[in-house]
């Protein structure tokens, strides 16, 4: 048996390729869209994937399912739980394809997958055992847990509603994936390995762990929110909705077309270089990659946005400020980055990318015109600004609600688009905030170009941390 673990650090995902090598057959569960990285490395492993295989209806990056069963020698395996609301709708009808119920199985050589329905997360939620019948297995090695179980957390239960607008859902989900880890873990020995389908830095939970894998005997140890499920009349539901993290907007996009279907390209978009006269003469967004939010304060194209590419920041500036149907212009400290950022916006369904240019080239020929203030939390007299509503505070409502400077506004980084309207518009400057200066940065480019005067309050807010102290609180 073959296993391996395939990890994206910008959306901190994991994806699984599962081989027999006995036959040199090869199944890969919850590939991203780009599906060369998957093929590569099952080749070089004298391996062929014949199989797919999806936990759930993703909601933070286009799975690469419909790229790979395009291949009709690539069989697809997907959920037929979740009922009519969330059960696939593009696949229904090809015939290399298998909708599974909790119990059904399925092999690829010598290795045997069984469907486990884990909802709560999503409702169609599975996870998938493995068992290595070809090394004479009787038991499963592992489970591929999806957003179900992750290292030292559990998957969050309110994306539905906080992400793709359903209404009411959130409560019956968390009940649903209370009964979830309770009942669906309980028989599996101490010894099986626990594979995620995220890591810390994910959205997907608020507490997930940085170690890629564990196993079932550690998580029932040591992860607060299992526990948590396991003792009968304990807090779960409160304790699991409470301070998840706002998610981006394009959440509710992923969960669409990775429902209903998207279109099939067979790669990475190409995009041509392009002068400074040519770059200039474009519509559509700016995503300046540069990784230094202090050179793109000091000098960029009027209208651009930060989005520093080697950082999960990047697909989140991408998915929070720009509509998935304009083109968009790169901003690159060097061309090397061109693949990375291309796949990136592919991976979150940005597909319409209009050319790049080099930084440098942009600054030679005079065109790195545009600038935001920056100022240090020690040289600014929040309380003063925050009495006259003029600081915009960017954090997550969790953080904000533990410790802020009293009167400050609120709006999470990731949510100004949708909510841009809540912000005032008789304010001569904005003061922008939150708990490091990162997402200030990100949220100051995105208000100076849709016509705020900003100023960027760098570094961290100690009063707001005082104040949380005071509530007795963790800040």
């Amino acid at each position: 048996m073959f296993l391996r673990q395939i990890f994206d650090p910008y959306l901190a995902q994991y994806a699984y390729l599962v081989g027999c090598q006995k036959t040199g057959e090869a199944v890969i569960i919850d590939p991203l869209r780009d599906v060369d990285t998957y093929r590569d490395l099952a080749a070089a492993n004298d391996l062929r994937i014949t199989a797919v295989a999806e936990t759930h209806i993703h909601a933070d990056f286009v799975s690469g399912g419909a790229e790979l069963a395009a291949d009709p020698d690539v069989h697809l395996y997907i959920s037929a739980e979740g009922g009519p609301d969330w059960t696939y709708a593009w696949p229904k009808d090809r015939a290399n394809v298998t909708y599974l119920r909790h119990g059904d199985r399925f092999r690829v050589g010598k290795i045997e997958v069984e469907a486990v329905h884990t909802p709560g997360h999503t409702p169609e939620h599975l996870s998938f055992l493995i068992t290595d019948l070809g090394g004479g297995a009787n038991e499963p090695i592992a489970l591929a847990t999806g957003d179900f179980l992750f290292v030292g957390d559990v998957g969050r239960p309110d994306l539905l509603e906080t992400a793709a607008g359903q209404a009411g859902s959130m409560r019956p989900a968390a009940e649903k994936l209370e009964t979830s880890l309770r009942e669906r873990l309980a028989h599996l020995g101490e010894f099986v390995q626990i594979l995620p389908a995220h890591g810390a830095g994910s959205a997907c939970g608020k507490s997930l762990g940085a170690v890629p894998t564990s196993t079932m005997g550690y998580e029932r140890r040591f992860n607060g929110a299992l526990k948590r499920a396991q003792k009968t009349g304990g807090d779960f539901v409160e304790f699991i909705l409470s301070g998840q993290p706002e998610p981006p907007p394009y959440f509710a996009r992923m969960k669409q077309v990775n429902r209903d279907g998207i279109q099939v390209t067979g790669g990475l978009p190409k995009a041509p270089r392009l002068t400074p006269e040519t770059f200039a003469g474009k519509d559509g967004p700016i995503l300046d990659a540069r990784g230094d939010a202090t050179s793109f304060a000091e000098g960029h194209f009027p209208g651009a946005l930060f989005a520093p590419l080697r950082t999960p920041y990047f697909s989140v500036v991408a998915g929070s400020y720009v509509e998935p149907d304009e083109t968009i212009r790169l901003v690159l400290e060097r061309e090397s980055d061109l693949d990375c950022a291309l796949r990136q916006l592919y991976r979150i369904g940005y597909d319409h990318v209009a050319g790049w240019i080099l930084a440098s080239d942009l600054k030679t020929a005079n065109r790195l015109t545009a600038s935001i203030e920056k100022i240090d939390f020690p040289d600014w007299n929040g309380e003063e600004a925050a009495s006259a509503g003029n600081v915009l505070d960017v954090r997550t409502k969790a953080e904000f609600d533990e410790g802020h400077l009293p009167g400050a506004l609120h709006l999470p980084y990731t949510r100004l688009r949708v909510r841009k309207d809540e912000l005032p518009t008789d304010k001569e400057i904005l003061y922008v905030h939150c708990g490091s200066g990162r997402r200030a940065a990100l949220a100051t480019a995105y208000l100076q170009r849709e016509g705020w005067k900003v100023v960027h309050v760098d570094g961290v807010c100690e009063a707001c941390e005082r104040i949380a102290e005071a509530k007795g609180m963790t800040h």
